[in-house]
């Protein structure tokens, strides 16, 4: 079975002026579908084909000859990830058991706030911020490229993408106003509670 390019959670007008539709025609539409094209091809034939997409990524990882599925894989996971990291009216202060633990494990949500925003504008190049579960306590981490949480045993509550196809049209240059506003206006948190439960 070949992977599929998911469908957005919301519609492509949704998230703006946040996100503008010409951002998510271009992210989703070309970017992702890219993704999905380029490892439909690297898998025909393959020893991974027909495995779940968080197989292939776990039996891919760290492996230099398998780094283009992997790669492709991992793009794949994330993006879709990603979106659903996102809701039109998000962002603010979380409520629930992700709220209680933020407290618990990071010291409230402004020092959340400070930490996610500072993994995000300091990711030298592309790649991601995220909200993790580690051993039962959540962290904010950032990956390079393609790489995922996932690839190594840890749980994703959250991300934010930070390849520059994910802000250069509506932001251009300016990758700390792009996290601003995606905490602020977009961190879909009810996501963020079901990934914790």
């Amino acid at each position: 079975m070949a992977f599929t390019l998911p469908a957005l959670p919301y519609g492509k007008n949704d998230l703006a002026p946040h996100i503008t539709a010409n951002t998510l025609e271009f992210h989703h539409g070309k970017h992702h579908q890219a993704y999905v094209t380029n490892l439909n091809k690297l898998l025909e034939g393959h020893a991974l084909a027909g495995q779940t997409l968080e197989e292939v990524i776990k039996k891919s990882t760290g492996d230099a000859k398998h780094a283009g599925i992997f790669n492709n894989a991992a793009q794949v996971w994330n993006h879709t990830f990603y979106w659903h990291s996102m809701k039109p009216g998000g962002g603010g202060a979380p409520a629930g058991a992700i709220a209680k633990k933020i407290d618990a494990d990071l010291g409230g949500y402004n020092a959340f706030v400070e930490a996610f925003k500072n993994a995000g504008a300091t990711q030298f190049g592309s790649g991601w911020a995220w909200l993790v579960l580690n051993n039962g306590k959540l962290e904010i981490t950032k990956t390079g490229n393609a790489d995922t949480p996932i690839a190594h045993g840890i749980k994703p509550l959250l991300t934010v993408d930070v390849w520059e196809h994910a802000y250069y049209l509506d932001y251009q240059n300016r990758r700390p106003d792009y996290l601003d506003t995606f905490i602020k206006h977009l961190i879909n948190w009810d996501f963020a509670n079901a990934n914790l439960g």
